[in-house]
Formats: structure tokens, C-alpha cells, sequence
């Protein structure tokens, strides 16, 4: 499928796998809002995009624990746009260490406020362009940390917390949201691996049932979710842990 008509934000899309899916979505035609803590770090993947042809991408910082600056960022993108079609939770802290006494009380707080708050805040703030779309989807990168029980991480007791918190929220936010039409997606994939959508790597890495899971599979299964017709809502994709 085409994403042509399709104006998609992205939190935390500087590195890793919000960078690998904002250049997916601007391969398939999407117009990109790719959003980083500083603006250097958005600004370095709009310029690999629009260096593969597509010039439809914005550059914007956004600091998912500062309430203010994720106010600034919607309403930048809403002096680009009338409506967001796709809004992409991507943006959460990760802090290692299954020890609670390893992290200072700032990461903590850090933490939590970047994956719990930040996501609240971000879908808030973006919600009048959603429900200005006839297609609205909000796409939240979970984790299976945010799974009840899931103990198989070394993430830090406090990521733990923040990635549960999104999963209560998302939950409570697809029922409320549906008679809006607003779709809420979760993914709760375990570590996974992430190659470089612009390596060869990209095209090679395995993807057998002994492999773990790819950052190809995640794109796969997002752009399969908000692809589907306006009656099918996909509540969540879970993933099983090598």
C-alpha cells in the first residue's frame, strides 16, 4: 500500500527504529512530522530523506518531559497541516538495570515522564488534527515490559512503570476514542533488532522463526494495522520472545 495521501507524526524519530519508520512511511509517499529531543538529530533524518527524493518531511525538536515543548511542537506541525492522519508514539526513555538502586532518582523521573506523561501530553495535544483526518490513527510503541508479567528485561524497574502506563492508557484510550473513529494501536515487541533501513543490512538480516524479531517485522505489522479498512480497529500486536 501507498501512503501518499497519508500526513504522519513521529515522536523520537532522530535514531533507531522511529528513524527506520519514518523513512519507510516517506519511501511509501507519506508526508513525515519527525520530531527528536534536539532539533540537529530530526534534522540529520530529513535531510537522508529528502536526499532519497521525497521532500514532503519536517524537522521539529520535541522533549517528551517538558510539557511545553510538546505543546510547541503540535502546534508547529499545525502551522504545516490541518489534520494528522497517523500519530506515531515512538518517544520513550530507556534505562537499563534491574537494579532499583542503579538509576539516580532524576533517570527515574526522567523515565517515566518521557514514556508515561509524554505520551499522554503528545496524544493530547494532537488530537484536534487527528479528528480533523477521516483516517485517524494513533500508533504507540509499547513494549513487552508493558505486559502484565513480563519479567525477561534487563530495563530498569522505573522503564518497567512508564512502558505499564502506556499500556493503561492505550487501553482506556481506544475505547473512548472509537466513537470518534480515531483507531489506538499498541505494540509490545520484546528487544528486537533494528538494522539500518539504508544498509544492505536491511535486505539481508534473518527473519526466521530461530531469529529474533526485526524492526522490518514492526514496520510490517504498523503499516498492515493502519491499512486496514475503518471497521477493522487491531487493538495491539504482541510479540513472542525468543
Amino acid at each position: 500500500m501507498r501512503f501518499d495521501n497519508h500526513r504522519v507524526v513521529i515522536t523520537a524519530a532522530g535514531r533507531d527504529f522511529g528513524r527506520t519508520l519514518a523513512i519507510r512511511l516517506a519511501d511509501l509517499g507519506a508526508e513525515v512530522f519527525l520530531s527528536a529531543r534536539s532539533v540537529a538529530a530530526a534534522e540529520r533524518v530529513r535531510d537522508e530523506i529528502r536526499d532519497r527524493g521525497h521532500q514532503l518531511v519536517h524537522a521539529f525538536a520535541c522533549d517528551l518531559t517538558d510539557p511545553a515543548s510538546i505543546r510547541g511542537f503540535a502546534s508547529s506541525v499545525a502551522r504545516h497541516t490541518d489534520r494528522v492522519d497517523i500519530l506515531v508514539n515512538n518517544g520513550s526513555r530507556y534505562l537499563e538495570g534491574p537494579d532499583l538502586q542503579s538509576a539516580s532518582d532524576a533517570d527515574v523521573v526522567d523515565t517515566i515522564a518521557s514514556g508515561a506523561a509524554g505520551t499522554i501530553l503528545t496524544v493530547k495535544n494532537f488530537l484536534p488534527l487527528l479528528l480533523n483526518s477521516d483516517k485517524p490513527d494513533v500508533v504507540t510503541m509499547v513494549s513487552a515490559c508493558g505486559t502484565a508479567g513480563h519479567h525477561r528485561s534487563d530495563a530498569h524497574d522505573a522503564f518497567y512503570a512508564a512502558k505499564s502506563a502506556q499500556a493503561g492508557f492505550t487501553e482506556i484510550l481506544s475505547k473512548r476514542l472509537r466513537p470518534q473513529g480515531v483507531r489506538v494501536i499498541s505494540l509490545y515487541p520484546p528487544d528486537f533488532d533494528n538494522a539500518d533501513p539504508l544498509s544492505e543490512e536491511w535486505e539481508t538480516i534473518p527473519r526466521e522463526s530461530k531469529d529474533a524479531l526485526t524492526a522490518q517485522s514492526l514496520v510490517d505489522c504498523t503499516l498492515f494495522a493502519v491499512a486496514q479498512p475503518r471497521d477493522c480497529f487491531i487493538k495491539a500486536f504482541h510479540f513472542e520472545q525468543v
